[in-house]
């Protein structure tokens, strides 16, 4: 086919190129005058009429089949050029056009290609050889069409040429992708692949697997064949047959053919699903036959006539069974609705097409609208009687829904946008040059002109209200989206849980993998403060141990007690280097346990010592006897810490901590230690707060004891710098997030260890290296008996106002005789124990207390 077309251009080029090819009237459809004209190629007639089997002389015969949808197509184009001319997208400049019929044949559009390559504004009209067109100045500077991708591919082979523009509105064959191929080449429609590639997607989706396939014996045919093929494998679909028609309606063979593809489908019983890349004539002869023959199927449709009025309205079409297709995307078409209302308004002497039309209209003036179309196409030019002009007016009038009706909203877009594309492209050239000359620019220079700039990559392009795809902005892309082409419908989006891209990206970043690092300087800083603390633990603890005797490390509760609270204050500084590197699932379950376990412990041995402070300085008879009660040192710490174990056990057990990697952040990725369980979190620092508040109210009890040694007030104060520092923990953690939520706890940690740590042993330490003369025993007892004596001095007081005030009660009430018993019961007791107190301080300093109380302070 290649070979013939250009052993046919050559011979028609050297025979133009000798002898003028006079191009009779008939052979243009419809013309226009203007300063820019426009080609357009439109199968208006189906077939081109011959007498004999092959032609004998190189002649375009007369043409039969008048097609109403590629005649609304045509109209389609015409309506374009006028709304840009009475717009003001080219000021001062009118778009002319010459459209051409091809007839569906090759030959046809060849000759009328011939005629659009003809040099412009010469009056022999040939086609001039050249080595180089590119100041080569032809007839039109671009062309519209063909529909049909056969025919498309035999006009590009030959306007490659002169790289003159031809923009495709219907041509969807894959293969005129091919730049090198097809360098002038564009169209407004998507390629093949995309459409095929979803028709098999949707037979494997619909659970298909066993098809039928009927195509032409043509390019187009044979590519979406191949192509179909495929993709129906990587679908896992299997073709039960494959039928091949001829592509064009003058082979004569066509009828026998349809025939035997239909006693093939017949004796393929199971074959149920039938995929159909053929033209409208083909799928028209195709039905009404199928019909006839009772044949029902479910019929996958390609765009060329999914949408078809012709199809849709064959009598009895829905007995073929159910068709599924796919069609082009449709736009606002309202305005050429318009256009068809006035139809009759354009001048009929320069639109041989029109006039055509209304010689049909007025052959078929009594066939009904459902038969019009079949009507029109069943006359040929032979048979058309001539009309006056008022009665074609009228058909117009009479008729104008008949044509609304058979228009295809898609293909009539797609010719709109083709148009427009032209029209910004010679906007563009005209911005700088005189373009009401017709020489101002050489047709290829149009392929180099957009109506927008391209969008580089990191952009993409966002249609403008204009419903013209060519023309459009280009828009960043949004973060974590990225394009890498040019000119890119969208942006692709990066997977959010591995990569990120910044705005205007031009390709996905893996995100990084973010911890609290040990390089990290705040990592660091916390490190050196729980290593002072750890310092500052032992450096307690040899101090204490070489004062084993003195006074102020025994009322401490002994080098055993204090050892214990050390050993605890000690681990909680160690526990925050579980919190620092790359999170692993035993530093995630081991750094809350071993914290949790361990400020338990300590604050349970501060708890027994405020318990003892307590017992030891309260003069209340019946709040000494709970005391005593209550005071079981080894109990209360085996038992304290055991529950917050079984705590810490429970939580290991069903809701352990264990790695987790949050993506949520658009940059990086957090390894962080996911607690397992928020209640069980909970329940371990509530747990420590209620013994911290226990063990505060017992210390609060006890605030004014001995000035010059005062525990109890301290361990007030680092209980309170405990809940400070948790109680502001607690919103700071819940809405802190990132790398640094561990470095949240660990503060905290330090806080509340350094508070409790500080106020502890400071002040003993303070005594024992800077006072040693309060630390000796005189002193100490002497410091006890001030205490003792003031104490008691204030009970012995207490009495006589008591019996002065029971006096006067009695004396104003007798009745209350109760009550006066009970204050000389407490009377008595009171005067009892400073009794005794008198009574060994008499003897010596050493018995100032009872030895009970003085061995337990």
């Amino acid at each position: 086919m290649a070979f013939l077309i250009i052993l046919i251009t050559c011979f028609v080029i050297i025979l133009a190129t000798s002898q003028p090819c006079q191009t009779p009237d008939d052979f243009v459809a419809a013309t226009s005058p203007g300063h820019i004209i426009i080609g357009g190629l439109f199968a208006i007639h189906e077939k081109m009429l011959s007498s004999e089997d092959s032609p004998r002389r190189p002649q375009i015969q007369e043409c039969v089949g008048f097609e109403i949808s590629v005649f609304l197509q045509t109209l389609a184009m015409i309506h374009s050029i006028e709304m840009i001319n009475n717009s003001t997208l080219l000021s001062g400049v009118k778009l002319g056009y010459e459209i051409y019929d091809t007839c569906t044949e090759v030959p046809v559009a060849m000759a009328a290609t011939l005629r659009f390559l003809s040099k412009f504004n010469c009056s022999r009209e040939t086609v001039e050889f050249k080595c180089d067109y590119s100041s080569y100045m032809p007839r039109v500077k671009a062309v519209i069409g063909s529909g049909y991708s056969e025919i498309t591919m035999a006009v590009s082979r030959m306007l490659n040429l002169q790289l003159m523009p031809q923009v495709g509105y219907e041509s969807t064959a894959e293969i005129l992708s091919d730049k090198i191929r097809f360098p002038s080449f564009l169209r407004t429609v998507p390629s093949d692949f995309h459409q095929i590639k979803a028709m098999a997607h949707l037979i494997q989706k619909s659970g298909w697997n066993w098809i039928g396939i009927i195509t032409t014996d043509d390019d187009y045919g044979q590519l979406a064949l191949n192509t179909f093929i495929i993709q129906a494998e990587a679908n896992n679909v299997c073709i039960a047959f494959k039928e091949v028609l001829p592509a064009f309606l003058s082979d004569n063979t066509i009828e026998v053919r349809i025939n035997r593809t239909l006693k093939k489908i017949i004796l393929e019983a199971q074959v149920n699903v039938i995929v159909v890349f053929l033209r409208q004539f083909h799928v028209f002869d195709l039905f009404n036959k199928a019909i006839e023959m009772n044949i029902n199927k479910m019929w996958i449709a390609s765009d060329n006539w999914s949408t078809a009025t012709k199809i849709t309205t064959i009598p009895n079409v829905k007995k073929i069974g159910k068709v599924v297709g796919f069609a082009f995307r449709r736009g606002n078409i309202s305005s050429f609705h318009s256009f068809l209302q006035n139809l009759h308004l354009l001048p009929s002497d320069s639109h041989k097409l029109l006039h055509e039309y209304a010689m049909h209209l007025s052959a078929c003036a009594y066939v009904k609208d459902t038969d019009l179309s079949r009507c029109i196409f069943n006359h040929s030019q032979r048979t058309l009687a001539y009309k006056a002009n008022k009665a074609i007016e009228r058909n117009f009038v009479m008729r104008n829904d008949f044509l609304w009706d058979y228009a295809e909203p898609g293909l009539i877009h797609s010719i709109q946008l083709a148009v427009f594309a032209l029209g910004y492209a010679i906007r563009d050239l005209c911005q700088a040059r005189d373009c009401q000359n017709p020489n101002a620019f050489q047709p290829w220079e149009q392929i180099q002109s957009k109506c927008s700039k391209e969008c580089s990559p990191g952009q993409m392009k966002k249609t403008t209200r204009s419903q013209h795809i060519c023309c459009y902005e280009c828009e960043n892309c949004p973060e974590n989206h990225y394009t890498n082409q040019t000119d890119m419908p969208h942006c692709l989006l990066c997977n959010n849980k591995t990569h990120w891209a910044p705005v205007r990206s031009t390709m996905c970043f893996e995100k990084e993998v973010e911890y609290l690092n040990w390089n990290d300087s705040l990592a660091i800083l916390l490190l050196i403060l729980s290593l002072l603390g750890i310092i500052f633990v032992l450096v307690v603890g040899i101090i204490f141990t070489r004062n084993l005797n003195t006074p102020v490390v025994k009322s401490s509760g002994g080098l055993r007690v204090c050892y214990v609270i050390l050993l605890c204050h000690f681990l909680n500084f160690a526990s925050t280097s579980f919190f620092i590197g790359e999170p692993q699932d035993f530093t995630c379950k081991t750094r809350q346990t071993m914290f949790g376990v361990s400020f338990t412990l300590c604050i349970s041995c501060i708890l027994t010592k405020s318990l003892k402070i307590l017992l030891a300085f309260s003069f209340d008879p019946k709040l000494q006897k709970f005391l005593k009660c209550l005071y079981r040192p080894i109990l209360i710490i085996f038992t304290c810490t055991g529950i917050q174990v079984v705590i810490c056990t429970l939580w290991l057990i069903f809701a352990a901590p264990t790695v987790e990697v949050n993506v949520s952040l658009p940059r990086v990725i957090i390894l962080e230690c996911e607690e397992g369980s928020i209640l069980a979190f909970g329940t371990m620092l509530g747990y420590i707060a209620i013994l911290a508040f226990i063990c505060f109210i017992f210390a609060f009890k006890g605030r004014k004891l001995p000035e010059n040694y005062n525990e109890a007030k301290f361990i007030t104060f680092g209980m309170l710098i405990y809940f400070i520092a948790w109680i502001t923990f607690i919103p700071i953690y819940a809405t802190t997030f990132g790398k640094y939520v561990p470095a949240v706890e660990i503060i905290v940690i330090l806080i509340s260890n350094y508070g409790i740590l500080c106020c502890t042993f400071i002040p003993k330490c303070y005594v024992i290296i800077c006072k040693q003369e309060i630390n000796t025993k005189s002193a100490f007892l002497k410091m006890i008996y001030s205490y003792s004596s003031h104490s008691v001095s204030s009970i012995a007081l207490s009495p006589a106002s008591l019996d002065s005030m029971s006096g006067n009660v009695t004396m104003t009430n007798p009745s209350s005789s109760g009550k006066s018993a009970t204050w000389q019961k407490s009377k008595d007791l009171q005067a009892q124990a400073f009794a005794h107190i008198c009574r060994e301080n008499a003897t010596s300093v050493s018995k100032t207390l009872p030895r009970k109380r003085m061995s337990s302070i």
